[in-house]
């Protein structure tokens, strides 16, 4: 059994498909339109949506989409407005109350037998419209604008759909704005108003509420004076016996040089040493004035050379200058390595003494004053927040990781036990007091100006 092309139901689903096979409002509104003029014998059937509050027409049935403006289409253009603006379906001609229909009189007036005009409702709100003209008034027209008004709720909201797709960004956003107006505004918006108002309240709050600002960037501990302790000579290492990480005692031996030519010169000049005094109490028993003078002299010059030696001997030992810990130095894989006069062996640093050396970026520095306090996040102590206090500013800058910052010096006094020199972490320093709004945006509003200002002419 073949189904007729007037089916109404029929009639949807191929709406429905007609429309959903186009990818362009224009289109999908043309061959929607089309078919509904087909099917229904209209003379023509045209399609509009708002547009900053005026019908804007998008398509007519069997027609071109281009020139739909102008005093040609005023009268339909008013129509489709009369039918939007009362949110109900105006049709012509007939009689009574409550629809208006001036703007649909005058449509029909001339070669036009009868309009009918059903609004698009998307969401409970009158979008556009579709209106329908025949040449001569239909028989049954009320229940034919019936029939119009279930196909238009099954295809107007998907053209809308096409039509709010294709329309710009800031006229979206606009709609969008308006509609959630009205939606405030309604009488059932009560709810939303209030909440809307107490998030603005609570925003504006939180955003002028004063917070800490604070500035800071990575920190490494270092000691608060650190020692190199460097080789007294040219020789070779003979044994190390701290490496770095031990606690050492002040006259502790750390380092001790290869000593056997030192030991052999001593045995030489002690040697001498011996000889010339034998030899000045040999010139003394003889009376011999001369040799007396002779032997003196060259004892003094081997007594001379023998405490050379032995300082030279006793610095072969390299001690620790006070208590403290190695913080850099590992000699025990260089046993028997010849080392220069001034090489750097060991570095020590004093105990229980530190300083925290924080890289501040260029853009911070200006805030950041003797005096002021802060906090430092280890790494080996992430969830600690160890107290320090700025000391001292390094008024020169260095490059680190392709950014500018500045050194800055700041006293710790957390248990030294939990610390070591060498360990990093974030530090922050609290500079003073700004709105929580500023704290988080004047970061991005300094760079827009400086690169705006960098643009300018």
């Amino acid at each position: 059994m073949s189904v007729r092309p007037q089916d109404p139901s029929m009639l949807a689903l191929s709406l429905q498909a007609t429309v959903l096979s186009h990818a362009r409002l224009r289109e999908a509104a043309t061959a929607f339109a089309s078919e509904i003029a087909s099917a229904r014998g209209c003379t023509r059937v045209s399609v509009g949506f708002l547009v900053n509050g005026c019908i804007t027409l998008v398509a007519v049935s069997h027609g071109s989409d281009e020139g739909l403006g102008g005093k040609a289409f005023a009268n339909l253009a008013a129509a489709m407005d009369e039918a939007v603006a009362q949110g109900a379906s105006v049709r012509w001609p007939a009689d009574g109350a409550p629809a208006i229909r001036l703007a649909h009189s005058r449509l029909a007036t001339g070669a036009v037998g009868g309009v009918a005009t059903v609004p698009i409702v998307y969401i409970g709100e009158a979008i556009g419209a579709v209106t329908c003209e025949w040449s001569t008034c239909p028989p049954g027209l009320a229940l034919l604008v019936q029939e119009l008004e279930n196909l238009v709720s099954l295809a107007g909201p998907v053209l809308y759909l096409m039509h709010q797709r294709e329309a710009p960004l800031g006229r979206r956003v606009a709609h969008a704005l308006r509609r959630s107006g009205r939606r405030l505004r309604s009488a059932e918006g009560a709810r939303l108003r209030i909440a809307v108002a107490l998030a603005l309240l609570a925003a504006v709050a939180l955003l002028a509420w004063p917070a800490a600002y604070r500035v800071g960037g990575r920190a490494h501990i270092e000691g608060e004076q650190q020692r190199s302790l460097v080789a007294p000579a040219d020789g070779f290492l003979k044994a190390a016996h701290v490496r770095p990480g031990d606690h050492v005692k002040a006259g502790q031996v750390l380092v001790e040089m290869a000593d056997q030519d030192l030991a052999l010169q001593r045995r030489k000049w002690t040697s001498d040493l011996g000889q010339q005094e034998n030899a000045y109490a040999s010139a003394v028993a003889r009376a011999d004035r001369a040799a007396m003078v002779i032997a003196l002299a060259r004892a003094d010059e081997a007594r001379t050379h023998l405490e050379l030696v032995d300082a030279e001997l006793a610095r072969s030992r390299i001690l620790a200058p006070f208590d403290g810990i190695v913080v850099d130095g590992d000699l025990s894989q260089s046993l028997g390595a010849p080392v220069e006069r001034g090489k750097p062996l060991m570095v020590m640093a004093p105990l229980e003494r530190y300083r925290v050396v924080v890289q501040v970026d260029e853009r911070d520095i200006a805030d950041v004053k003797t005096g002021q306090q802060g906090s430092l996040a280890l790494s080996a102590l992430p969830w600690d927040a160890l107290p320090i206090r700025v000391t001292r500013i390094t008024p020169v800058a260095h490059a680190v990781d392709g950014r500018n910052v500045f050194d800055v010096e700041t006293d710790i006094t957390a248990d030294a036990t939990r610390i070591r020199p060498g360990l990093e972490g974030v530090a922050k320093i609290t500079v003073g007091q700004a709105p929580l709004a500023w704290v988080g945006s004047h970061r991005l509003v300094e760079w827009v100006r400086l690169a705006v200002w960098g643009w300018l002419p």
